[in-house]
């Protein structure tokens, strides 16, 4: 059983992970691969609005998208992309990477090979890491303005897509302990965690939603 407190303290971790940025026009966007194909219709839609002249996709395979996408992530996202109506000549594909920090130093030397001059970056992702990809963003790549964007979801629209309630909350508590401990580890900028969010947090270790979390970490009671 999911408890309403247990809702209620997923909520506040879910609003903490979205950033609140107001897409705007960029030099590319990156989609950053996952088992989540609502990332491309995302990168989709902000390239058909004019927000970046290329879209470019990033992802290898992980454990969790390896039957889904046989091909790579990335090519998965470009495939939903020329269905979608976007050309070929208007996309880039990145196949290597396996996390959030290959992702972005994988695109950036792709861009670097193709001469491609980069000075703003929309980069999308799924709603609940929308924080994390933009804190690895401004540590590996600080000199381009970043603008976090994913789909405009709230948490129940979301865990209605993924269709497993707990595992969506796992997630969220595993995206917000990353948050936590990947700066000190170089991985990522440092953000402020409010205190409402952190004992929001905590509640929901305690109540047993830590399938996500590395082991490198013990909450606080």
């Amino acid at each position: 059983m999911i408890s309403a407190q247990d809702w209620a303290d997923a909520r506040r971790v879910w609003d903490y992970h979205q950033m609140g940025q107001t897409p705007r026009p960029c030099s590319v966007a990156i989609g950053l691969g996952s088992h989540d194909l609502g990332v491309a219709d995302t990168a989709v839609n902000l390239y058909k609005r004019g927000m970046a002249p290329l879209l470019l996709f990033t992802g290898a395979t992980s454990p969790t998208t390896r039957e889904r996408m046989p091909r790579g992530e990335a090519v998965h996202y470009q495939e939903r992309a020329v269905e979608l109506g976007v050309p070929s000549t208007a996309i880039l594909v990145e196949l290597r990477a396996r996390n959030t920090g290959e992702n972005i130093r994988f695109s950036r030397e792709l861009l670097e090979q193709e001469g491609i001059e980069v000075s703003s970056v929309l980069l999308i992702s799924k709603p609940y890491e929308e924080r994390r990809a933009y804190a690895t963003a401004r540590k590996l790549w600080p000199a381009v303005e970043i603008v976090s964007a994913s789909a405009p979801m709230t948490l129940d629209e979301y865990v209605d897509s993924i269709g497993d309630a707990r595992l969506v909350i796992d997630m969220l508590v595993g995206a917000l302990q990353r948050l936590m401990i990947y700066p000190e580890q170089g991985f990522m900028i440092s953000q402020s965690v409010p205190a409402d969010v952190l004992e929001a947090y905590e509640r929901l270790c305690e109540a047993g939603f830590t399938s996500r979390l590395l082991a490198t970490d013990v909450p606080s009671s």
